[in-house]
C-alpha cells in the first residue's frame, strides 16, 4: 500500500489549510489561524468520548489530527453541545491572552478542513457522534464545490 498523501505531503497540505483559514477568517498570521483552529478542535473534542474522538481524528489531515489529540485529557467526561455563539465564545477562551479568533472560527475551520477530507466518510462519522456534531461542522455554501476535497 502506498503511503497516504497526508503523510507524504503533510507540510504542503498544512500550508494550504493555514492559508485557507487565514483567508476565510480575515487573519494575517499563521499563529492566529493555528490558535483559532486549535480552539475549534478543542471545543469539539470536549464533547466526545475518547473512542468518538479517535474515530473523528482518523479522518482529519495529518497535522490537524495531531493538534486534535494533543494534550487531550480523556478522563474528563464529555460536555453537551450548546448553541453556536456559546461554542464560539468557548473557542475564544482558549489561550485567551494570545487569541484573535473571529466570530466565524467554527464555520471557517469546518469550511477549510472539509476541503482536505473525504466528505462521505466525514458525514458518515458525524452521524455516529453526539447530537450537535453535525451542526457543529455544518457549512452553508452557495456552491458545494467550494468544500469538495481538493487533494486526494
Amino acid at each position: 500500500m502506498p503511503m497516504p498523501w497526508t503523510y507524504r505531503h503533510a507540510s504542503k497540505e498544512w500550508r494550504a489549510i493555514l492559508d485557507d483559514l487565514k483567508e476565510r477568517m480575515g487573519l494575517v498570521s499563521d499563529n492566529s489561524a493555528y490558535t483559532a483552529m486549535d480552539g475549534v478542535l478543542q471545543v469539539f473534542r470536549r464533547r466526545l468520548t475518547a473512542q468518538q474522538g479517535l474515530a473523528f481524528a482518523s479522518l482529519l489531515p495529518s497535522i490537524p489530527r495531531a493538534i486534535f489529540v494533543a494534550n487531550w485529557q480523556i478522563e474528563t467526561p464529555p460536555l453537551a453541545f450548546t448553541d453556536r455563539q456559546s461554542l464560539t465564545d468557548e473557542v475564544k477562551r482558549v489561550r485567551r491572552d494570545h487569541n484573535l479568533t473571529p466570530d466565524n472560527a467554527i464555520e471557517a475551520t469546518a469550511w477549510s478542513l472539509r476541503r482536505y477530507m473525504n466528505s462521505r466518510d466525514f458525514e458518515r462519522a458525524l452521524t455516529q457522534m453526539p447530537q450537535g456534531a453535525v451542526s457543529f461542522w455544518h457549512v452553508d455554501v452557495d456552491d458545494p464545490k467550494e468544500i469538495e476535497q481538493r487533494i486526494f
